[in-house]
């Protein structure tokens, strides 16, 4: 029998399985002892794991499964199947792992609760709610795995991204890193959290289809290598795309790629049309850079910009910089699209993850208010309880000062509240922004984040404080567990 092929790609009809196993298993052993309180979970980052801030993205994803997560005939069908074949430890015969009458309470799902989050592209920090969901016990749970997957990629990507721009210094960046990210949900993604922190562009197409992304592209080696010259490639492509002309280089001689270059760039001129630009991907940037840009100055072609690519970050591109390198825009790709935690330059880093978590901090059973809280002999993993709100307070300029994390109804004088209201009683009551507006609001906000907390290495670790009421519900908390 032929193997039906699979595209590994979820649908919006597929989707609700994206949970790990306990996250369903704790739902069954809730229900079956009628525990279903309100409970409120957040998400917040515990530790940054390059520089000092980050720039949120994923939410818009995170909300549409929230408002159409629904379980399937068919899912519910293989569950009972599969789960079905578990062996009993003290039967001969299999037990179900998923009852039918815990089956029929997912078929009916949907969330009927309150998501408050801070929006997309706000430069926030570590141990920061930046995201409240509050229903029910068995149905916040749920959200667990797809809710860190989308938040902790995009986040990572998107603060990557602007640490990439910032030390670009206002030269164009783009997202080269579809072909080198993790799957194909995550090339996308990293396209779409890429533009958030600041991209301009990105080389996937279908990004510019589904998110309204600008996408760009040149010209690979291989079409060079497709002609008999490299002059009688880039004048077929020069007549192509007379509009937008960026021609690779390094095919075989650098130098003479560039002195080629300048031949058609010459010739498009005597047309009444402009080479736009070469692209360096290979060799030394910081010396080739220098060498392309004085023989494009000495035939008169001063206007053509040079772009670099070839594996580089924010470090890298620092460095050319800050050594005189002339280069106008860069394209990167395996360390954006896969947020690397690393400095090729010292060989310092780590796993290229956000290590962003969901965590139970209140339950409330008829009148009564419960705040939960994880104490760990570990400190790193202890985690602060209730609900709470995220306040941001600016000096006369409108720059940040610092955060200031309080419980909920806890009534501030000072501070702009970050945490606003998405989904109220299962209804959506947030208007989201395209992404260009995501885009200037991270640009606008990263802005009003002053430079000592900005810096690629050794960067000022930003001020956020406890209010005085979480404070105090430390305090009696921690005097409860004495006890």
């Amino acid at each position: 029998m032929t193997k039906t092929l699979q595209s590994g790609l979820l649908t919006e009809s597929n989707m609700a399985l994206f949970a790990d196993y306990y996250e369903l298993t704790m739902g069954k052993a809730d229900f079956d002892s009628g525990n279903n309180a309100i409970c409120t979970e957040n998400y917040f980052v515990r530790s940054i794991p390059q520089g000092e801030y980050l720039v949120t993205a994923g939410l818009e994803q995170v909300i549409h499964y929230i408002l159409n997560l629904r379980f399937t005939d068919a899912d519910l069908r293989w569950l009972k199947e599969s789960s079905d074949k578990s062996e009993s430890l003290e039967q001969d015969k299999p037990t179900p792992d998923m009852s039918d009458d815990f089956l029929d309470y997912l078929r009916h799902f949907k969330f009927d609760g309150d998501v408050y989050a801070v929006p997309e592209g706000t430069p926030v920090f570590a141990n920061e709610p930046l995201i409240n969901v509050t229903g029910r016990s068995i149905d916040i749970q749920i959200f667990e795995t797809y809710l860190l997957n989308m938040m902790n990629f995009q986040t990572l990507v998107a603060t990557k991204t602007a640490r990439i721009v910032h030390a670009a210094c206002g030269r164009t960046c783009f997202d080269f890193g579809a072909r080198r990210a993790h799957g194909r949900d995550a090339g996308i993604l990293a396209a779409r959290a890429s533009f958030i922190g600041g991209a301009a562009g990105t080389s996937l197409v279908i990004a510019g289809k589904y998110f309204n992304i600008p996408y760009v592209g040149t010209v690979a080696h291989k079409f060079i290598m497709d002609r008999p010259s490299e002059l009688e490639a880039f004048r077929d492509y020069a007549k192509s795309f007379p509009h937008n002309t960026l021609l690779l280089i390094d095919t075989y001689d650098t130098i003479q790629g560039a002195k080629n270059a300048c031949i058609v760039g010459r010739e498009m001129k005597e047309r009444g049309e402009q080479l736009r630009g070469v692209r360096l991907d290979s060799g030394d940037l910081l010396a080739l850079s220098k060498a392309v840009r004085k023989i494009f100055n000495e035939t008169g072609l001063d206007e053509v910009q040079i772009f670099a690519s070839n594996d580089l970050d924010e470090f890298q591109i620092d460095q050319l910089l800050a050594e005189g390198a002339p280069i106008d825009g860069f394209g990167v790709g395996t360390r954006l699209a896969t947020g690397a935690n690393f400095n090729p330059l010292t060989g310092e880093g780590g796993p290229s993850a956000l290590p962003g978590v969901y965590k139970h901090v209140e339950r409330v059973e008829g009148e009564k208010v419960s705040v939960t809280m994880k104490f760990s002999e570990d400190g790193s993993k202890s985690t602060l309880p209730s609900r709470k709100q995220l306040h941001r307070l600016y000096d006369d300029d409108g720059n940040y000062i610092k955060d200031v994390i309080s419980l909920w109804d806890e009534n501030l004088q000072d501070g702009e509240p970050l945490l606003v209201p998405v989904i109220l009683k299962g209804e959506l009551v947030y208007s989201f922004p395209d992404l260009a507006a995501m885009q200037a609001k991270a640009k606008t906000e990263l802005g009003r984040l002053l430079e000592p907390y900005k810096r690629l290495t050794e960067a000022k670790k930003y001020p956020v404080a406890l209010s005085s009421g979480l404070e105090d519900l430390l305090d009696q908390l921690g005097q409860n567990r004495c006890h």
